[in-house]
């Protein structure tokens, strides 16, 4: 990783350039991506959980929508944050 801050999901705005890395585990593996693109916009989704639980139990997902940095032009992205998700200005 970079010396870059990292960043919290808050301060991201619309146009800025960013570089977002995540650390996914499956079982013993862990595998780390990168992406990096220009912000097109943020959102906060509440999600739908498939289990039975309180009915003031809300449960939301941060997500960044990327224009990709790249050969194929136009092409975007959608990020879900989890606590493995790294956010940098690039």
């Amino acid at each position: 990783m970079s010396t870059s801050p990292v960043i919290a999901f808050e301060e991201i705005r619309p146009g800025d350039h960013v570089k977002i890395t995540q650390r996914v585990k499956v079982g013993l593996k862990i595998w780390t991506t990168t992406v990096s693109g220009t912000v097109v916009r943020t959102e906060r989704r509440r999600e739908g959980l498939s289990v039975k639980r309180n009915f003031d139990d809300k449960v939301y997902a941060d997500l960044v929508l990327l224009k990709k940095d790249g050969p194929v032009a136009g092409e975007e992205t959608t990020v879900t944050f989890d606590e493995f998700t790294h956010i940098e200005r690039a």
